[in-house]
């Protein structure tokens, strides 16, 4: 008997039920999100839909801590001035409080636009499934949500690096040391919170502690990791106290030397856009000396934006890379903070060297 025609990517594959679908499952598998590190803002979401490579984002600063007034009962006498034919005072006269200003800040946000494609062959396992249309989304919603972790990675790194250029590294607590001492160049819980001081009074603050995978043995030997379901029941979490933990093998490490960072809940903003073309199957008829091929391709447009600094580099249009060079993600002289308070940004950074 002949064999029955084979399904084809472009059979299941419906551009305008795909793309939302990939990108609901992309930030259902992305920690970051879940965890409220990377905070969905409508804000950057309506940038991303209209035109443009950088979005500022103006905000009012805090009240200074200034002295306040002592009030008194010492005012003018109105009557006897205005009998006096006396010009009025300018505000400050007669004890009158002065008026304290506020200042603004002004952050600049970043379009990342991004896009990859699979061809058919890659895809051939996924059309096996019950429901291929959600086997192939479920796998590009996976990668898509390694692929964002890995641009937060390298955003944080560039902040990190303008940190330590411009603002005295006080972002972190740097424990490595010039050679392995257990127990006090690895990570301990002393070292942990050395780190979340360095914000002051809203290290209270923290919520999400982001460590390497050797970093998270160490953890565990310590017997400091709790782990609990998510509120589906699905998920388990690890925790540090009141802390998730997320492990990331993209974390920085050098050597032996390795990063660790504590969040605060909306430390980086996250928009998601939609290019006029997010989703398409193309076939290839030639392919394969006639065999023919499809290639599914996926587009979408990112904004991930830490809070209190503004990116200062200047990117092609495609937004910057996730790389270390010029006007890319990494670099340090892609950020700089705007805020004027080092408590203000809810990160820090614990360096550590491990065994």
């Amino acid at each position: 008997m002949a064999a029955g025609p084979s399904t084809r990517v472009s059979d299941v594959v419906v551009p305008e039920v795909f793309t939302p679908y990939a990108q609901q499952l992309t930030q259902e598998k992305a920690r970051l999100v879940q965890s409220g590190v990377l905070v969905p803002s409508p804000l950057l979401d309506q940038r991303l839909a209209g035109g443009g490579l950088t979005f500022n984002i103006p905000s009012w600063r805090d009240l200074d801590n200034d002295a306040e007034n002592v009030s008194t009962d010492a005012v003018p006498d109105i009557v006897a001035l205005s009998a006096s034919g006396a010009t009025p005072a300018l505000p400050g006269s007669f004890n009158d409080a002065i008026p304290l200003k506020t200042g603004s800040d002004t952050e600049i946000a970043v379009r990342l636009s991004r896009n990859n494609s699979w061809s058919s062959a890659r895809l051939a396992a996924a059309l096996a499934g019950s429901d291929p249309m959600e086997s192939i989304a479920s796998r590009v919603g996976f990668y898509r949500a390694r692929r964002l972790q890995a641009a937060f990675v390298a955003t944080m790194n560039g902040v990190i690096l303008d940190n330590v250029a411009n603002d005295s590294g006080d972002y972190q607590n740097d424990v490595s040391g010039g050679s392995f001492v257990n127990g006090v160049t690895n990570f301990t819980a002393e070292a942990l919170i050395d780190t979340a001081v360095t914000a002051g009074d809203s290290m209270e603050e923290f919520s999400v502690l982001m460590v390497h995978s050797i970093v998270m043995a160490r953890m565990k030997k310590l017997n400091l990791i709790d782990t609990i379901p998510d509120a589906r029941g699905e998920v388990l979490i690890n925790r540090y106290q009141n802390l998730e933990v997320i492990v990331d093998d993209g974390m920085p490490v050098t050597g032996n030397i390795y990063d660790s960072w504590l969040f605060g809940p909306g430390a980086i903003m996250f928009g998601e856009g939609s290019p006029d073309v997010p989703t398409e199957v193309v076939r290839h008829a030639a392919a394969g000396n006639g065999g023919g091929q499809e290639t599914l391709h996926n587009r979408w447009e990112w904004c991930i934006h830490p809070i209190g600094h503004a990116y200062t580099g200047t990117a092609a249009n495609g937004g910057p890379g996730n790389g270390t060079g010029s006007n890319d993600l990494a670099n340090a002289g892609s950020w700089n903070r705007v805020y004027p308070e080092r408590k203000q940004i809810p990160f820090a950074r614990l360096v550590t060297r491990e065994a």
